[in-house]
């Protein structure tokens, strides 16, 4: 994984992480008159009014339509300065989107998964940016680096210094500006936005540690599951060893699906906190069904030995992905199938079980090693 993947994971889970804590609807509209700043679902700064001094903002959506006389430091949902709005200093921004259609007179520095300068946004200073997705479409007064999974330089960028970029797939328009030139670079090394969750370095880990740690956390979460949720965890391995393909297929679709509604409710200011707590429960649900896969994995190859015991399945499961993720592409195939295969099952356990409101262990779990626990007593 790139150094500008690592960025936005880290700039991603740093919101997540903080926002998560906030209060699900407040508007926060304040100067520093008091020493106080704006924090809560959304900060926004009205056109017409003026905030005088850094704005240190942590919220679900970070909204400036006025003025502010200083710096913007922003960890937020997403970050809006719209073409009615002023930054006079800097802007730093830790954000899921940053969107500038108005003015900031200082340097831009981003840590994001979409980044997007509109056709009549003025940066006065530099950018320096670490996101997934970069369009560059307004005015840029200084130099721009940008590391990027995708980087779009529109016919309506105007860039008075130079563009370093580093990306995977990269279109800079014929009719876009760019006064010191456009180099692309396999290092690049950008600038970490200041403020909340800024200015981190992570570590570079040996491969076998995340290994070792991914097993790990998967043998935790899988006892977790096996103990607090037992008959949804049984339910789990019954339907995806008894119906595999359309285990599979509902996997497919919930992995699809639920990011597209995610995305949809998230296109409303009052639905980002919710899309956001939202994301945050999905990727709880996909490591879980990525542990679930590998139990119901382990139960299948058990099977074969006409052997049922949900603990050892677990660690059988869990050691045969580990074994087949280091098969080149075969692994990587193999590990999403186990995905989508633990998914689906959860959610068809969970559609099954919705009803029942009690998952306490209401008998034999299977764990006398080997015995069935359907089979008529003597």
């Amino acid at each position: 994984m790139s150094r500008q993947r690592y960025r936005v994971v880290a700039a991603l889970l740093a919101v997540l992480v903080v926002v998560g804590g906030l209060p699900a609807v407040t508007v926060a509209q304040q100067s520093d008159t008091d020493g106080s700043q704006p924090s809560g679902a959304v900060v926004r700064i009205d056109e017409n009014e003026t905030f005088d001094g850094t704005l240190d903002a942590t919220a679900g959506a970070v909204v400036i339509a006025g003025t502010v006389n200083g710096d913007v430091s922003a960890t937020a949902g997403s970050v809006l300065v719209t073409d009615s709005g002023r930054v006079t200093g800097d802007l730093n921004a830790t954000a899921g989107s940053v969107l500038l259609e108005g003015t900031v007179d200082g340097d831009v520095t981003v840590a994001s998964a979409a980044l997007e300068l509109r056709e009549r946004s003025t940066v006065g200073g530099g950018l320096d940016a670490g996101v997934a997705d970069a369009r560059l479409a307004g005015s840029i007064d200084g130099d721009a680096a940008v590391d990027a999974t995708t980087l779009d330089v529109t016919p309506t960028a105007a860039i008075g210094g130079s563009l370093t970029y580093h990306s995977e797939d990269a279109t800079i328009a014929d009719g876009a500006s760019i006064a010191g030139g456009a180099t692309a670079t396999a290092d690049l090394d950008v600038a970490s936005p200041g403020g909340p969750g800024g200015d981190a370095e992570l570590p570079t880990l040996p491969p076998w540690v995340g290994a070792v740690y991914s097993g790990l956390s998967s043998l935790l979460l899988g006892a977790i599951l096996l103990l607090a949720v037992p008959n949804v965890s049984r339910r789990v391995g019954e339907v995806g060893t008894t119906q595999p393909l359309r285990s599979g297929g509902v996997g497919l679709l919930t992995l699809v699906g639920t990011p597209v509604a995610l995305l949809i409710l998230g296109l409303t200011i009052v639905g980002i906190p919710l899309s956001l707590v939202g994301v945050l429960v999905f990727g709880a649900v996909v490591f879980a069904a990525t542990v679930y896969g590998a139990v119901v994995l382990g139960t299948w190859l058990l099977s074969l030995g006409d052997y049922r015991n949900r603990w050892a399945a677990l660690a059988v499961g869990i050691v045969a992905v580990a074994l087949v993720r280091q098969i080149p592409v075969v692994g990587g195939l193999a590990r999403f199938a186990v995905l989508l295969l633990g998914l689906g099952a959860l959610a068809t356990a969970l559609y099954e079980l919705r009803g029942d409101g009690d998952d306490g262990d209401d008998g034999d779990d299977g764990d006398d090693g080997g015995a069935d626990p359907e089979a008529p007593a003597a």
